[in-house]
């Protein structure tokens, strides 16, 4: 009964979107902020995967509207807690007498997301924790509830997604989805990380403590810091020292050990008292192939260049074209917009004029569908260096971001 009432709830989010995407295209005034709304409230409650999508597309500030954007962004902190009562039984569940091991696990998370939430906890040896626990019983519906999401995805066909594409698209969140339910497999992941960035003077991972962890438990050392989206009023020097190490982090991650954390919202990081950032979940970990790289290079490449046939051609090696008629003014307006954070010297991220151009050239975007496709496999890399393009923009960081391309352009020259 309880996962049929699920089925009807996401069912009618489904309806009230389709009819918000409709009246949009139509002509007619879609209320984007009451739609958000009614997603908040809706997935708030249901957790699982329809949050974590909604939380995905919180993130894609240049392209929804403003009013939906922000109710959606209130999943990355505001989501309901699930009560302590059934958090405590899905921890005894996995860990056997919880005060055999715990002085006090606090009731109240301090975090709470998509799949799981986290309680800060002191065991009898003396240590302070924090454990990360999967919303009970959220493995049985998943398939369930990604059964309602591929009809979500459905409403692209009225964008003139094609059904292949959207096929593909599925395909990847849903092989994402079901990997971020093993904890086992992000314990493995802060291991590797944490020897990776041992020696990183502003970097660092909390240590895992797998005799406390189970696939449904991740316990981890307690690391204290501010979180990334409170920097936005601190100190410039600060600001600016966690830009540098955002940005030679993720160039490290993607072109010297080809893989990336792909759950960027602002909530996985955070800053301790010597200044450095903190990455908190490594749920998300996806191998990025060297082809891959050198084709958003070229991508890259033809941009700077102002060249959209060019960048067409990049753009149809990625799998990213469809049809005829390539859309060149889009593709030299896109390059105008974007060129300013390429300039030699040091540019402003928060400049607002850039990500402005961005979101005035969305419609055109969304008008082009037939012939721009979302590229398969790109799903979760497009989504995280656009997440942290966000996190740099909240930061008001100034990178020289023409030395950095520059760099990349020579290793990848044919």
């Amino acid at each position: 009964m309880r996962q049929s009432g699920r089925t009807r709830r996401m069912l009618g989010l489904s309806a009230r979107t389709g009819s918000t995407l409709l009246r949009s295209r139509i002509g007619g005034k879609a209320d984007w902020q009451a739609l958000g709304e009614s997603l908040f409230e809706g997935l708030s409650e249901l957790k699982g995967p329809a949050m974590k999508i909604a939380q995905v597309m919180s993130q894609w500030d240049d392209l929804l509207p403003p009013a939906l954007a922000e109710e959606l962004a209130r999943l990355q902190k505001d989501a309901a807690p699930v009560p302590w009562a059934e958090i405590k039984v899905a921890l005894e569940a996995e860990l056997g007498d919880l005060d055999a091991l715990f002085d006090e696990i606090e009731p109240e998370p301090f975090a709470s997301a998509s799949m799981g939430q986290v309680h800060r906890a002191w065991t009898r040896d003396g240590r302070t924790l924090v454990l990360k626990v999967q919303y009970p019983g959220l493995d049985r519906v998943l398939e369930q509830d990604l059964v309602q999401v591929r009809r979500l995805l459905r409403l692209g066909r009225w964008l003139k997604v094609s059904q292949a594409r959207l096929d593909a698209l599925f395909d990847e969140l849903a092989d994402g989805l079901r990997r971020e339910l093993d904890y086992r497999a992000e314990a493995d992941a802060l291991e590797r990380y944490r020897r990776r960035y041992a020696d990183h003077p502003d970097l660092v991972m909390p240590k895992p403590v797998k005799e406390l962890s189970s696939p449904r438990v991740l316990a981890m050392e307690y690391l204290p810091g501010t979180p990334l989206r409170d920097l936005e009023g601190a100190d410039d020097a600060l600001r600016q020292r966690v830009s540098r190490t955002l940005a030679d982090w993720i160039t490290e991650e993607l072109f010297t050990h080809h893989e990336l954390h792909a759950d960027p919202h602002a909530g996985n990081f955070a800053v301790d008292e010597q200044g450095r950032l903190v990455v908190y979940d490594l749920g998300a970990v996806i191998a990025v192939p060297r082809e891959r790289l050198a084709g958003l290079v070229a991508l890259l490449g033809a941009t700077l260049d102002g060249d959209p046939m060019a960048m067409d051609e990049a753009v149809r090696g990625l799998g990213g074209r469809q049809g005829e008629g390539a859309p060149l003014a889009l593709y030299r307006e896109s390059a105008e917009a974007v060129s300013p954070l390429f300039a030699p010297g040091e540019q402003d991220f928060g400049d607002v004029r850039v990500h402005r151009r961005l979101r005035e050239l969305s419609p055109r975007v969304w008008g082009a569908l037939d012939r721009l496709q979302p590229p398969a496999g790109m799903l979760l890399l497009a989504r995280t260096l656009n997440g942290h393009y966000w996190n740099l923009v909240r930061l008001e960081g100034r990178l020289d971001m023409h030395s950095r391309s520059a760099q990349l352009l020579e290793a990848y020259a044919v």
